[in-house]
């Protein structure tokens, strides 16, 4: 980014339902795209004419395996916008404790790196305030691996939390799905594996066949809180991209 290019994010308004305040909110920077490293490649170009799409990808391939191949081998790595190490998961039992892969699991943990921190500081935020749609995911835990908003299991369960997220509606459209980020290709949860349908709790059965990956969670309904439901539907998409 050059120093005299601009940046914003617009910010829309959800209810707090954790206070007692019937008028706290919380603030959800809206998305209005998705880039891939692609995507990326292709802005590169845009602005530097020398540089050849096919060595840009071809260089981000090399580096990005060579990054991952250190990190799962112990070492903390600085690559693209932060750092990158692991950390153990589970509690073990004794001082000769042995690994137990049930009990035990690594985890990447990830820090932003101060060139990003800083460009985050200096961005304009625009206050839209409340959302027209009113529909937010809090939450998604995976109850096969007890853990929040990183993964999702096959043939488990999946417990989301938030507001307005009951599935409701005759539009075909209505339902849970799942969007790979890698193909693209767009998985919906069978109506019969959603066992729980509340506005502020729905819990499903994720599909025993889901491919791995990282995904993305969205939910289109045509609830209201009212008598009548919406004419169309609207869909909300969870910020956090969960790895299958």
């Amino acid at each position: 980014m050059t120093n005299n290019e601009k940046t914003s994010v617009m910010v829309e308004l959800y209810d707090l339902t954790l206070t007692d305040r019937k008028d706290d909110r919380f603030g959800r920077v809206v998305t209005n795209k998705s880039l891939k490293e692609d995507d990326l490649i292709n802005i590169a170009v845009s602005r530097r004419t020398d540089l050849s799409p096919t060595t840009l990808r071809a260089s981000l391939d090399i580096l990005k395996e060579i990054a991952v191949e250190q990190i799962a081998n112990g070492a903390s790595v600085y690559f693209g916008l932060g750092y990158f190490s692991l950390l153990v998961n589970g509690v073990f039992i004794g001082d000769h404790a042995h690994w137990d892969p049930a009990k035990h699991s690594l985890h990447v943990k990830a820090t932003a790196s101060s060139e990003l921190r800083e460009a985050i500081k200096a961005t304009h935020v625009n206050v839209l305030g409340m959302s027209q749609s009113g529909i937010v995911i809090n939450n998604v835990h995976d109850v096969a691996s007890g853990e929040d908003n990183t993964r999702l299991t096959p043939g488990g369960g999946v417990n989301l939390t938030g507001g307005k997220i009951r599935i409701a509606g005759n539009n075909a459209a209505n339902g849970i799905y799942l969007t790979n980020q890698g193909t693209q290709e767009v998985t919906q949860v069978a109506a019969t594996a959603i066992l729980v349908n509340d506005p502020s709790k729905v819990s499903f059965i994720v599909p025993a066949s889901l491919p791995a990956g990282d995904y993305k969670l969205s939910i289109t309904t045509q609830y209201s809180p009212g008598a009548k439901l919406l004419n169309e539907p609207r869909t909300f998409i969870f910020d956090y991209v969960l790895n299958v």
